[in-house]
């Protein structure tokens, strides 16, 4: 069973707006913090965003204001919303779970925004 499934990715027009999820096993979303990252192609993975347990949030500058993590814990599903999309969001978006005893990947979804 793969721990994080991923989907949501797309094409979009600059301005426009996408909502990736990632779904995983209750015995592993109850437990992990949660974070969504990106890797662009030639560059390092950076990441997006994170949303602990409690439901605490921290974002990358570069997207503040624009994108939004949020985690669901009845349907252990982590969702990143991104709002005013710029074709420099253009990457492969992966989520990560991570608690005192794994860290998980999922296999990543593309998003490539046209200018």
């Amino acid at each position: 069973q793969v721990p994080l499934v991923e989907s949501g990715g797309g094409l979009v027009q600059a301005g426009g707006s996408l909502r990736l999820s990632c779904a995983s096993s209750r015995s592993i979303f109850s437990i992990s913090a949660m974070g969504w990252y990106r890797q662009a192609p030639g560059k390092q993975r950076e990441l997006v965003a994170t949303v602990s347990r409690s439901g605490g949030t921290n974002y990358a500058d570069y997207v503040k204001g624009r994108f939004t993590i949020s985690r669901d814990n009845a349907e252990n599903t982590v969702y990143l919303q991104m709002n005013s999309l710029k074709p420099e969001d253009t990457a492969v978006y992966y989520c990560k779970s991570t608690n005192s005893w794994s860290e998980y990947w999922g296999q990543g979804t593309q998003v490539t925004v046209s200018s």
